[in-house]
């Protein structure tokens, strides 16, 4: 991916995140806090899951240009897959900025972020949401 385009995801998805707030009937939705200690970082992500589909995703909070633009791309991506698929997702990311193999095709917008190993302390910032997603995800059996 070239770097224009992967400005312009990041930046795009930072400036007009996908469900960026408080969902109506937040009683619908299981929450999750992640954070980074180190920074300002700091999202409540909300998901609605049902007969182990993912119905819906917000999240809400204050965050850098990468955590941001990162829970975005993963709510975009996320919603209507299965947990075991979402689950797969997830792992997916983890091998890509961890430089492991992965599905280039299964990430789409997601390989914006093919090359944050470069930037050791921009990593914690890209896989924050997916931390989090993760806390719920992993209640759920296969």
């Amino acid at each position: 991916m070239d770097e224009d385009l992967r400005r312009e995801i990041i930046m795009d998805h930072y400036t007009n995140p996908v469900n960026k707030k408080v969902p109506d009937k937040k009683e619908d939705y299981q929450m999750v806090n992640t954070n980074n200690s180190s920074c300002i970082d700091n999202l409540d992500i909300y998901i609605k899951i049902k007969d182990n589909v993912i119905e819906d995703i917000y999240f809400d909070g204050e965050a850098c240009a990468i955590s941001t633009s990162s829970c975005s791309i993963m709510i975009h991506n996320l919603i209507g897959k299965t947990v075991k698929e979402a689950k797969e997702y997830v792992s997916n990311f983890k091998s890509m900025i961890d430089e492991q193999p992965y599905d280039e095709e299964l990430l789409n917008e997601a390989n914006a972020y093919n090359n944050i190993y470069k930037q050791n302390n921009r990593k914690h910032c890209a896989y924050l949401p997916y931390e989090g997603i993760l806390k719920i995800l992993d209640k759920y059996d296969e």
